[in-house]
């Protein structure tokens, strides 16, 4: 009977520090919640290091008074240009480049919808901006076209951008197309805008031939505020536009 006294209460005394070490068990798990808390204030602290990146996005950026060479090209050499030539009483007479779009058609997406994201993903590569994915207005069985079905990608570049695309597709692109023999003077639609086709758009140097799946033609249209096909003849020629004589 002793013995099992002393066994009980052995029992009791050792069910006593169980509970007691359980408590201990408890406070350690307390003390992680405070370590993870801890974890979590050097993450919140981590989120203060975008600050720093974007500073440092902003030290990178061009300088407010940056103007592209073509801009100051039109500004020194070209308006004084026409204003000779056509004899316009007022500056802002003198006609502008207003804006260029990129067109580039995908026939291919007829049969697999991703190659228009990968065209919309070089178009954005040449132009330097984020290019948006033209749909089908109607739907044509010839052609196997659906109803707003993907079939192209476009870009409409103005200002900035605009005058530094002009620059590489002037001196880059244009020299590298082959057998190249010069634009057609011709490609005017009698309102001032001009158009051409470039069947090759690799000849950009911002695509890389090796990883390029398919070759893809481009429509290039200068939307000019010339009031006349002769205007608008003249200021792309002021432009060095490497016109077929």
């Amino acid at each position: 009977m002793a013995e099992s006294k002393t066994g009980k209460g052995g029992a009791k005394g050792t069910g006593k520090p169980a509970g007691k070490d359980a408590a201990k068990d408890k406070d350690p798990a307390k003390g992680t919640s405070k370590a993870a808390a801890k974890a979590k204030a050097p993450a919140a602290e981590g989120k203060g290091t975008t600050k720093p990146a974007a500073a440092a996005a902003v030290a990178f950026a061009p300088p407010a008074d940056y103007a592209p060479r073509l801009k100051k090209h039109y500004e020194e050499v070209v308006r004084p240009r026409l204003i000779e030539q056509f004899g316009y009483k007022n500056r802002f007479e003198v006609p502008g480049i207003e804006k260029i779009v990129l067109n580039m058609g995908v026939g291919e997406a007829v049969n697999d919808t991703k190659k228009v994201t990968l065209a919309a993903a070089d178009l954005g590569l040449i132009a330097g901006q984020k290019a948006v994915i033209t749909h089908a207005r109607k739907a044509i069985a010839t052609f196997k076209v659906r109803e707003n079905m993907p079939i192209g990608a476009k870009v409409t570049l103005r200002k900035t951008r605009m005058y530094e695309f002009l620059d590489r597709l002037i001196t880059i692109a244009l020299p590298r197309v082959r057998d190249f023999r010069g634009l057609n003077p011709k490609s005017f639609d009698g309102h001032g805008n001009y158009a051409m086709g470039i069947k090759e758009h690799i000849v950009f140097p911002e695509i890389d031939y090796d990883k390029t799946e398919s070759i893809l033609g481009l429509d290039v249209i200068v939307c000019t505020t010339a009031k006349s096909d002769d205007e608008a003849r003249a200021l792309l020629g002021a432009f060095n536009f490497p016109f077929r004589q």
